[in-house]
């Protein structure tokens, strides 16, 4: 079975690197059953008076949003075994549903796109726990969080060159974008299988991660309710300006005069994943847990202040699109990669809790896509006559200066937090 080969040897420095690859190459090919339709703007269809596009993302979104809820248990609650089996079954799930949408009329074939999101919203949890509570997680989860970002450039490059190469229409382009990334993924669900076990000094050093019940996680909440109410509310802003940016690239950069371009997509999206994954990936570097939690902050900090920045300066007209959609693109994903790669990793291993991430994740993720869908249908259901360019331009600007606050709130919070923890150990 290729569920249970022979664990790698090697030091720490050798299992993170060979991690860190293997992970990254994974989730990138999960990928490919995610997002390629989003290359495609279905122009002039609409249903019921809205836009058949949009729809097609908020079924898919509503579809992640409940994966994420479920997960809040599921995932906090995973076992180590069987986990190879899970992410094939739930790709399969998720690509077959690709293969109904192709051959399912307008507009009923909306529901797929549901069908589609759930499994798939479910296999960031299993991935993560391949790699967390090691000295080597920030590197490696900064690998892995980086991978959607250059997945989603490459995945939608790869179903615009499959429209233009060889004619595949709008509707046919995910399943055969699946097609695509199938033979890899299996390769690399085996070497990912083959990563092992963190070891003494990783459990010393980061806690030992164990499924969480369900008194461990009210326990975990209630100990941090403001700081993570807040550290939530964070990452619901960055959840809904990076999936308006990914879901509907497309119709900005049309709007923007660059049209059948595919390879814009990985243009922009290349810098930002090399960038986000020396930063977060450097805080490996950072042995202290306090201080690369802190680190975190600034990191999300600095994201706000970009975006925004950014933003105003090309509303003004004094930063070219390309400059714009790259800068931007990296604010954003300042914020929110922490989050999914060192922040709560180093959040359990700062206040010393048993438990695992993927708990939290799933709990920041299940609000952040309430956020993403709640715009989305204000949108269509409010008719807000705006572009999809000017929409994302000044939702940026406003929330990134909540951001800002926001973001000062939780450090003065998880600080004092800390602070009380050291004094009461003396």
């Amino acid at each position: 079975m290729l569920s249970a080969p022979r664990k790698i040897g090697g030091n720490s420095v050798q299992v993170s690197i060979y991690a860190a690859v293997v992970v990254f190459l994974a989730y990138t090919m999960i990928f490919g059953f995610r997002k390629s339709f989003t290359v495609a703007t279905f122009d002039g269809l609409t249903v019921g008076g809205y836009s058949y596009k949009t729809l097609l993302v908020v079924s898919q979104v509503l579809g992640y949003m409940l994966a994420k809820f479920y997960g809040v248990k599921y995932i906090a609650e995973l076992k180590r075994t069987g986990r190879a089996s899970v992410i094939f079954l739930l790709t399969g799930v998720a690509w077959f549903s690709w293969l109904g949408f192709a051959l399912v009329p307008v507009p009923y074939n909306i529901i797929f796109l549901f069908i589609n999101g759930f499994p798939l919203g479910m296999l960031w949890g299993v991935v993560f726990s391949y790699i967390e509570g090691r000295r080597g997680t920030d590197f490696i989860g900064a690998t892995l969080a980086v991978s959607f970002i250059f997945a989603s450039g490459f995945v939608r490059s790869a179903g615009g060159w499959l429209m233009l190469r060889f004619g595949v229409t709008e509707f046919w382009v995910p399943f055969f974008t699946g097609l695509l990334f199938a033979g890899p993924l299996l390769l690399f669900v085996y070497l990912m299988e083959k990563i092992p076990a963190p070891d003494v000094a990783d459990i010393k050093d980061r806690m030992e991660r164990t499924p969480m019940a369900k008194d461990q996680r009210r326990t975990f909440v209630r100990a941090f309710l403001p700081g993570l109410a807040t550290c939530v509310l964070i990452y619901t802003f960055a959840t809904i300006f990076r999936d308006i940016r990914d879901n509907f690239g497309a119709e900005m950069w049309k709007e923007m005069g660059f049209f059948n371009q595919p390879a814009i997509f990985s243009k922009t999206e290349t810098p930002i994943t090399l960038i986000i994954l020396v930063f977060i990936g450097s805080m490996v570097m950072i042995r202290n847990s306090y201080r690369a939690l802190m680190t975190a902050h600034a990191f999300i900090f600095i994201g706000f202040l970009l975006a925004g920045t950014s933003t105003l300066l090309f509303s003004a007209g004094n930063l070219a699109p390309v400059w714009w959609m790259t800068i931007v693109g990296l604010g954003l994903y300042m914020v929110y990669i922490p989050f999914n790669a060192v922040f709560f990793e180093r959040l359990i291993a700062t206040f010393k809790y048993a438990g695992n991430v993927g708990f939290l994740i799933y709990l920041a993720d299940s609000f952040g896509y309430v956020g993403s869908v709640s715009v989305l249908f204000a949108k269509e259901v409010f008719k807000v006559q705006l572009n999809w360019v000017e929409f994302f331009s000044k939702s940026v600007i406003g929330l990134s200066a909540i951001g800002v606050v926001l973001t000062v709130f939780s450090a003065v919070y998880f600080a004092r937090k800390y602070s009380a923890l050291a004094n009461a150990e003396r």
